[in-house]
């Protein structure tokens, strides 16, 4: 169970990453226009934007990673909630598939840190 919570939480991360990358990188390219649905000049018009949302899923990603390489589980339950609330503020507000590909991974990976137990020490007494 250990195993697939870490699982889970770094392919949210890695999902975030993908996300940065589309919104600050790809945002003016093709892929970028495919994926968002958006015109050339809605995408030249709201780049700046998009590249500080996309700094903001990094900052997600990298709160996971610290999580999972720490071994620190307030961590990850922060940055799992954090993932949750603006999936689905965006679910609701801008697109409905936000909710599944943002927050509903995120909640699974949720469930599943809550769900394991943390190492138990042996007394050396």
């Amino acid at each position: 169970m250990r195993f697939l919570s870490h699982l889970m939480v770094l392919l949210v991360a890695l999902v975030h990453f993908w996300f940065m990358a589309l919104e600050m990188l790809l945002w003016n390219h093709p892929v970028g226009q495919r994926i968002f649905e958006m015109t050339p000049e809605y995408a030249a018009s709201s780049a700046v934007l998009a590249a500080n949302q996309g700094l903001y899923n990094g900052f997600l990603a990298v709160g996971l990673l610290w999580g999972l390489l720490a071994g620190r589980r307030d961590l990850k339950v922060f940055f799992l909630a954090c993932i949750i609330v603006a999936g689905v503020y965006g679910g609701l507000t801008a697109k409905m598939t936000i909710l599944y590909v943002q927050a509903l991974p995120a909640f699974i990976a949720l469930l599943l840190v809550a769900f394991v137990r943390a190492p138990t020490r042996r007394s050396t007494l």
